[in-house]
């Protein structure tokens, strides 16, 4: 059995609606990150200069936590928001380890 025509037509309006979303939701994403790692940067420069170490464990496991909850309340996979966490603090952690090698 096929799809009418007025189906398909209807469906792929709707496609694009979703995809209209999903690109604007990853502009969000980029330029949140974006703005996160401004701060980040700031905050590695401030390290460095007072020779503090570049990763704050009980920091970092606080926050993976609040992010697993909002995820939570969010319906987000927590598991995922986690994994996304991690990958974000190891490269927030990497540029931090650059502020020092060139304070």
């Amino acid at each position: 059995m096929t799809d009418a025509p007025d189906d398909v037509t209807r469906a792929a309006q709707i496609l694009k609606g979703h995809r209209e979303s999903i690109d604007r939701l990853d502009a969000i994403l980029v330029y949140t990150l974006a703005e996160r790692f401004k701060h980040t940067q700031a905050v590695g420069a401030l390290k460095a200069q007072h020779d503090l170490p570049p990763s704050d464990p009980a920091r970092e496991e606080k926050q993976i936590a609040r992010l697993e909850a909002l995820a939570l309340e969010a319906d987000l996979d927590p598991v995922f928001a986690r994994k996304f966490l991690n990958f974000v603090i190891q490269e927030v952690i990497r540029h931090h380890k650059q502020h020092q090698a060139e304070a």
